[in-house]
């Protein structure tokens, strides 16, 4: 059997390591359009871009490992073409057959057409070379656009880096259709703190960028000169050669349960699979936990594994001295209740959504012991216990050993 890999990344990188984990013998092809191996993207908006980090170790695995473990490594390659007929995929100069194909082509950032036709500095960060870039100007005056993870987390850089920094968010508060008000009010009180112009409500209303000064005018009247626009309002599935192929896609390739797309010998991880999630729907998952699991979870089902993948989507974040750890999903259907425990003032807390008495997510900031207990209450009946933010998290009985139900 000869199996594909389209994406080096995250997803692909750990599908390749489990298919030889596992035993399988045969050909293995990685493909990935960057011309680095295979790296950890989380670094590019914590610990490299804080300059905490070496470069060289974001990578997963140095290139004589690839060729150790007979891993055929094509990087700076494009594939322009998947014939889904003769299971084979095109190349510039060639074509590579395949017996099982695994997309695993992540997601691209959402544009920002205003800043990208201004002819101003304009940056996001996506990948290595992104991060590197942002990181030798982080101490210049940093305009960013979206209070989003990413946005957030650069902002801390900077601010620790020296930097002047500007954020610009449309919404009320920054985080808020994730985690809620009261915990979206955290985050932005963490940067106000730290010295951060949060504008919220607030957006890009034109940019001017004239003999080398940019001048940008936001919807709420001020205008400022930054040196540097960092744009991070999102990213969209990179499933355009999935859908060229005509394979099934919205918004990411659609994959069952097991993570097969809809010609039986392709499948797909990371960013771009749209997942047919045994209790949570149709969801795709954006985050560093995901990418790894469904990637190895995938080598498994193209050596014939039939079990679904089942676990919960996780993320963490890190700015200034706070972190943060979530565990679960809200979904579209949102939730009834949060509850949260600690105070503010320490940002040390934990805090539950709950829909139809049922925890659906979990998390905590600063309280690193908390997150294993966090994950046992995931898809289980909530008690009083558990609503009483007067009982320390450690102090609640686990959770009654039924079986978690579906999210829907």
């Amino acid at each position: 059997m000869n199996i594909v890999v389209i994406g080096a990344g995250l997803a692909g990188a750990n599908a390749v390591e489990e298919l030889r984990t596992q035993g399988y013998t045969g050909d293995i092809t990685l493909i990935g359009a960057e011309p680095h191996p295979p790296y950890e993207r989380p670094p590019l908006s914590k610990g490299l871009l804080l300059g905490a980090a070496d470069p060289d170790s974001v990578f997963i695995h140095d290139t004589a490992w690839y060729a150790d473990q007979q891993v055929d490594l094509l990087t700076d390659t494009t594939v322009t073409d998947i014939d889904l007929d003769t299971g084979h995929v095109s190349l510039a100069d060639r074509q590579l057959s395949y017996d099982r194909l695994l997309l695993a082509t992540g997601a691209q950032p959402r544009r920002l057409p205003l800043a990208d036709g201004s002819g101003a500095d304009v940056l996001y960060l996506r990948t290595l070379d992104d991060a590197l870039a942002l990181h030798a100007r982080l101490t210049e005056h940093l305009l960013i656009v979206g209070a989003g993870w990413i946005g957030l987390e650069a902002a801390a850089a900077a601010r620790q880096a020296g930097g002047t920094v500007t954020v610009v968010e449309p919404a009320a508060l920054p985080l808020a259709h994730v985690l809620g008000d009261q915990l979206g009010l955290l985050f932005a009180d963490l940067h106000r703190e730290h010295g951060v112009d949060l504008r919220l409500k607030t957006s890009v209303a034109a940019i001017d960028h004239t003999r080398g000064r940019t001048t940008v005018r936001l919807t709420d009247g001020h205008e400022l000169t930054p040196d540097l626009i960092l744009v991070g309002i999102g990213a969209e599935p990179d499933d355009h050669l999935a859908a060229s192929a005509g394979l099934a896609t919205d918004h990411g390739v659609l994959v069952d349960a097991r993570l097969r797309a809809s010609d039986p010998h392709v499948y797909a991880a990371g960013d771009v699979a749209n997942h047919d999630h045994p209790l949570l729907g149709r969801i795709r998952v954006e985050h560093w936990d995901t990418a790894i699991h469904q990637g190895r979870h995938a080598a498994r089902t193209m050596l014939g594994d039939d079990e679904p993948y089942t676990r919960q989507p996780y993320f963490f974040t890190d700015q200034y001295d706070l972190g943060m750890e979530y565990v679960g999903h809200v979904g579209p259907n949102g939730y009834d209740e949060l509850v949260i425990r600690g105070e503010f003032t320490s940002r040390i807390t934990t805090a539950f959504w709950i829909r139809d008495d049922h925890v659906v997510a979990g998390m905590h900031t600063n309280n690193w012991d908390a997150i294993d207990q966090i994950r046992t209450w995931i898809g289980r009946e909530a008690d009083g216990d558990l609503r009483n933010p007067a009982i320390p998290l450690a102090d609640l009985a686990a959770p009654a050993g039924v079986k978690p139900t579906a999210s829907r």
